[in-house]
């Protein structure tokens, strides 16, 4: 819904989106490791992209500003647009779970330092937990 109203580029490879049909949503952290379809964890992409990725994880200090980019801009469009605003709803009622960080990432007003801060705060552990666990480190070859 979001490309329809303003252009998105996908974090990894700087890909411009703008053909639904193309489009593949990757799991930051592998979907493998948290077994969950949280929003907070999930980024467009290219299918080829995310093909690629696979079960690895994205090096963090190349890939996390990126995400944080594009999860504020979703983020600013679900409170700018009622129609984006509807449809984040209706994928919220299934893919936040947890209360307290939809309370937290979720709630209006957020400045996009504020909004980093605590996106990192609820993902790092996870991210360095799946490291911990084996899964390897990936990273976008061009």
């Amino acid at each position: 819904m979001i490309i329809m109203i303003h252009p998105v580029t996908e974090i990894y490879g700087g890909n411009r989106l703008t053909d639904k049909d193309t489009i593949s949503i990757d799991h930051f952290i592998p979907w493998s490791y948290v077994t969950h379809d949280e929003l907070w964890n999930l980024n467009p992409t290219t299918r080829s992209i995310n093909n690629a990725k696979s079960n690895n994880l994205p090096t963090w200090d190349i890939y996390f500003k990126s995400l944080c980019k594009i999860e504020y801009f979703a983020y600013e469009m679900v409170w700018k647009y009622d129609s984006v605003h509807d449809a984040f709803e209706k994928c919220a009622n299934n893919n936040l779970n947890e209360s307290e960080v939809r309370r937290q990432l979720y709630q209006p007003n957020l400045e996009k330092m504020e909004f980093c801060n605590t996106l990192c705060n609820i993902m790092l552990p996870v991210y360095q937990a799946a490291e911990k666990m084996g899964f390897r480190d990936w990273k976008m070859i061009n």
